[in-house]
């Protein structure tokens, strides 16, 4: 995720706030936070889920409803999201 360099505070304050709901979320089995050397506004969440429906229904939730209409206004650009496996 590329938020502009004024919303970096509000992006962090916003995650700070929901991580634990987060982490709490049926499924949710672990959650990072990464943050870009050479681009600060750059971030990645990093989540774990136990499965895809998991994920799918977190995605569906009211809680990442509004925490991603509060979220998506403070990009810079368009977010990117990936879904993948660990194979070793």
């Amino acid at each position: 995720m590329h938020f502009r360099d004024e919303d970096v505070p509000a992006f962090l304050k916003a995650f700070s706030e929901k991580e634990q709901f987060i982490l709490n979320s049926p499924g949710c089995t672990g959650l990072s936070l990464l943050r870009s050397l050479n681009e600060p506004a750059i971030f990645f969440t990093y989540s774990h889920w136990v499965d895809e429906g998991a994920l799918h229904a977190y995605r569906e939730s009211d809680l990442f409803k509004e925490t991603w209409a509060f979220v998506k206004p403070l990009f810079a650009n368009r977010a990117e999201a990936w879904s993948m496996e660990e194979i070793r």
